[in-house]
This record gives C-alpha cells, structure tokens and sequence, in this order.
C-alpha cells in the first residue's frame, strides 16, 4: 500500500468512496474546487487501485483541520485510513500548528474510537450539524511542542 497525492484522474474513485462512507457527501464539484484550492489531498492506493483518501487544510492561522477521510469498506482494517491519518498529521505538523480539528458524526463510534488512538480529544458537540439532524462531535489534537492557552 502506498500513500500519495491525490490526482485529477482519482476524482471519480474518490467520490466512490465518499458516498458510500457518509450519507452526506461534499459532492464531486466541491472535491474538484478543494483540490484546485490547494488542500492537502491524499489517497491510499493497494495494488494500483484507490482504496482511501484524506483532505486536510489550515482552516485558520494555527489550526490544521481534517476535512474527511474515508476507506473504502471492502478495504478497512489493512491499515489505510491510519497511514492516511498519520501523513496528514504529520503534514500539518511541519506548519508550525497549535492544534489539529476535525468533526465527526455522534453516532459514529468507530470514528470516535479510532481518532482517540491518535490522541484526538472530544472539544464539544454540535447539535443537528449534519443534513439527517445527527450531531457533529469536534474533536482536537494539540500539536508536541505547542504550549495550550488554557
């Protein structure tokens, strides 16, 4: 399995994958225009075949956020949606950042569990963040070597 950047031919696979792993879906022009934006894009790629992605940014001066990852279901536990997560982190990092946010759906709790094995931290809740009425968990990473304000 290798993790690399995303490309314009991934487009289609990837919105594949996001559809079937989020009942809400970013929609294919919003993948493009993120893309041609400048996020940080990644996917997983086994055997020549995408099998995951991440998109990540620097949502605010510093504060890194993950804006999805997703693995395909047919592909889970191999270990892609963490080399994702850790790339992307790992990306961010370099950037100098205090902290790394993402959201999460509530219900979600092998979302929830697996960002807590990265050190994610639950923030708060947002009620009816997503379309379906279900609320959004935000979740943090403070960045080594970054002192809080708290």
């Amino acid at each position: 399995m290798i993790i690399r950047k995303f490309n314009p031919n991934d487009l289609k696979r990837v919105f594949e994958i996001e559809n079937s792993s989020f009942d809400q879906s970013y929609g294919m022009k919003m993948f493009q225009q993120l893309y041609e934006m400048g996020i940080g894009f990644l996917v997983a790629e086994h055997e020549g075949y995408v099998i995951g992605y991440v998109m990540f940014w620097v949502k605010y001066e510093f504060n890194g956020h993950i804006i999805s990852i997703a693995v395909d279901e047919k592909y889970r536990r191999l270990g892609a949606g963490t080399q994702l997560l850790v790339k992307a982190i790992s990306i961010l990092s370099l950037l100098n950042l205090d902290t790394i946010f993402l959201e999460v759906n509530e219900n979600n709790t092998g979302a929830i569990e697996f960002y807590k094995k990265f050190n994610f931290k639950q923030d708060r809740v947002v009620p009816k963040y997503y379309s379906n009425g279900d609320g959004a968990i935000v979740m943090y990473l403070p960045l080594a070597g970054k002192v809080s304000s708290e």
